[in-house]
């Protein structure tokens, strides 16, 4: 270590260090603030620290905004601290649609605007154009944060309008969106099919499209980051004999799949996809009878060998896995009567 450059042994130190704690060291000198600011730094930092212990809740009700750490010993929140939103906003106004490595896609209801957020560094970008470009509308838009070969960050809308398909890509890079060509089925245009938000893993993103009544078609869309290709591959061999729900899920780069099925009473397995087939992970135990109302808000999500199932109401179980590889959380949308998101404390920037 000894015969290190000073500059070497600094960035292998700072690489290490909490987000906050390099905004900080970035008003040590000149030398440092350039080093923390580069693209290099940034990268190797974001990647030391995508670990559990850097997880962040994000809790969003009408009047506050706040952020939590995670105590995996009790599967429970941490002493919050209040979080101001650095752009304007309304009274329940921000949702949020996406993450990746400390970002947030959110959108302003008010304005149907899209922005990127960074809730770590307060750094936000507005995302919305003159040109129409930029706004999102709930239940038929559907939108996918990645991450491209070239590290460039990017945002994917695709956007129903009376009947007409569009999709679009915003790169951060040169900060402008362009349009993609995107063939598929003309009956996932309609808005009886709900499209999830995308769920990025291993250079593709990833889509449920569900049709919103029993025995309705059920299908993934893919979308290879690099290639820009699209193609359709099929859901888990679920019962259709009710309503049928998939929620994504990258487990160390790995996709995975919660499928509930049901009406008043739910199954809900655990999926994993290999190649374009997905193989059962593992079943619940039964679950007693929910509500439809209930039923329709549920997500999940896994931690320290537990798996909780959740209404936007509460929880309403945990079953016990023993899969300690799955110590991560699924980044829901509503859950504990809030609207938020998990994250990862990273500097990662919305703009260049």
């Amino acid at each position: 270590m000894a015969d290190l450059p000073v500059h070497t042994i600094v960035f292998e130190i700072l690489t290490r260090v909490p987000a906050k704690d390099v905004g900080r060291s970035k008003s040590v000198c000149k030398q440092w603030y350039a080093l923390l600011s580069t693209q290099d730094f940034v990268r190797i930092h974001c990647s030391r620290s995508l670990v559990s212990s850097n997880q962040r809740v994000l809790l969003i009700d009408d009047l506050t905004c706040s952020v939590h750490p995670i105590i995996f010993q009790s599967n429970d929140y941490g002493p919050s601290s209040i979080v101001t939103f650095p752009f304007h906003h309304h009274n329940n106004d921000v949702s949020i649609l996406s993450h990746l490595n400390g970002l947030l896609c959110v959108c302003l209801n008010h304005t149907y605007e899209l922005l990127l957020w960074n809730p770590t560094t307060t750094a936000f970008k507005h995302l919305s154009t003159p040109d129409s470009h930029g706004f999102y509308i709930n239940n038929l838009d559907a939108i996918g944060l990645y991450v491209d070969a070239d590290d460039d960050y990017k945002v994917l809308h695709i956007k129903r309008r009376s009947g007409v398909l569009g999709v679009y890509v915003y790169s951060r890079e040169v900060d402008s969106w362009r349009n993609i060509p995107f063939i598929t089925r003309q009956e996932y245009l309609s808005p009886h099919f709900n499209w999830s938000a995308g769920t990025f893993c291993g250079g593709t993103l990833y889509f449920t499209v569900c049709e919103c009544w029993i025995g309705g078609t059920n299908v993934v869309i893919c979308f290879d980051v690099n290639s820009e290709q699209f193609k359709e591959i099929s859901f888990p061999p679920v019962p259709s004999t009710g309503m049928v729900q998939g929620v994504l899920v990258n487990v160390k780069n790995e996709l995975h799949m919660f499928a509930s099925t049901g009406m008043f009473e739910m199954t809900i397995d655990l999926w994993t996809l290999q190649g374009d087939y997905w193989i059962k992970v593992l079943s619940c135990p039964p679950i007693p009878p929910i509500s439809l109302s209930l039923w329709c808000d549920i997500t999940h999500y896994v931690t320290n060998g537990n798996w909780f199932v959740m209404t936007k109401l509460g929880k309403l179980f945990t079953i016990e896995m023993d899969m300690k590889p799955f110590e991560c959380f699924y980044p829901v949308t509503w859950f504990r009567g809030f609207k938020g998101a998990v994250f990862v404390e990273t500097i990662v920037s919305p703009s260049i």
